[in-house]
């Protein structure tokens, strides 16, 4: 199996975060990318018309993207737990999976905004809406402690996990734990584990 590979795309960890969750890591290689939201790398849009990482390719050769559907293959896989089956559980699981993606999702728009968008076009109003939804995200999860209990381990943890890793490399000014104590107990904890701890490079 193979992964397009960008050490800093926070979609790319949550895959192999994935993987090493179910035992998979090994068998996962890495593919060198350049990625970028305004030069499109040409290597990658021949797998993947969108251009975008993670693009995965199976051993039998087909191509999988974005993370949610690479994720849940590499569960089917392992038949691994990280996915509920059915149920209650599944949508709950699914919609901690899509609060996490979404932080990530306005953590990247912003820091495209400082880095690929020219100075004088960019919207600082914009950003700060685009991280805005990290704040209310973690205020959220911090309402509903359930959804971050001890010892919950599956997709929807992961992937939060993996946004508030981003936030940390990319926002480390955002001072998101000030405001949000228990997320951050909670983070401390859960980033201990050997698969959120893991570093990969080509």
């Amino acid at each position: 199996m193979h992964i397009y590979f960008s050490p800093f795309s926070p979609y790319v960890r949550k895959c192999l975060v994935t993987a090493h969750e179910l035992g998979l890591n090994d068998r996962v290689q890495l593919l060198p990318s350049n990625a970028n939201p305004v030069t499109r790398d040409r290597a990658i849009i021949e797998k993947n018309p969108l251009g975008k990482v993670p693009t995965f390719v199976t051993d039998e050769g087909a191509v999988l993207y974005d993370s949610r559907v690479v994720c849940e293959y590499l569960n089917d896989l392992a038949k691994g737990s990280l996915f509920p089956a059915g149920g209650d559980a599944r949508w709950a699981t699914l919609t901690l999976q899509a609060l996490g993606d979404g932080i990530l999702d306005g953590a990247l728009i912003a820091r495209y905004e400082d880095v690929a968008r020219p100075e004088p076009l960019r919207w600082p109003e914009w950003r700060a809406a685009q991280l805005d939804k990290a704040e209310t995200s973690l205020a959220h999860l911090s309402a509903h402690p359930e959804l971050i209990a001890p010892g919950r381990v599956d997709i929807g943890t992961l992937t939060v996990a993996c946004a508030l890793w981003y936030l940390d490399l990319r926002f480390a000014d955002l001072g998101w734990r000030e405001r949000h104590p228990a997320v951050a107990a909670w983070y401390a904890e859960f980033s201990a584990r050997p698969s959120l701890s893991a570093t990969w490079s080509l």
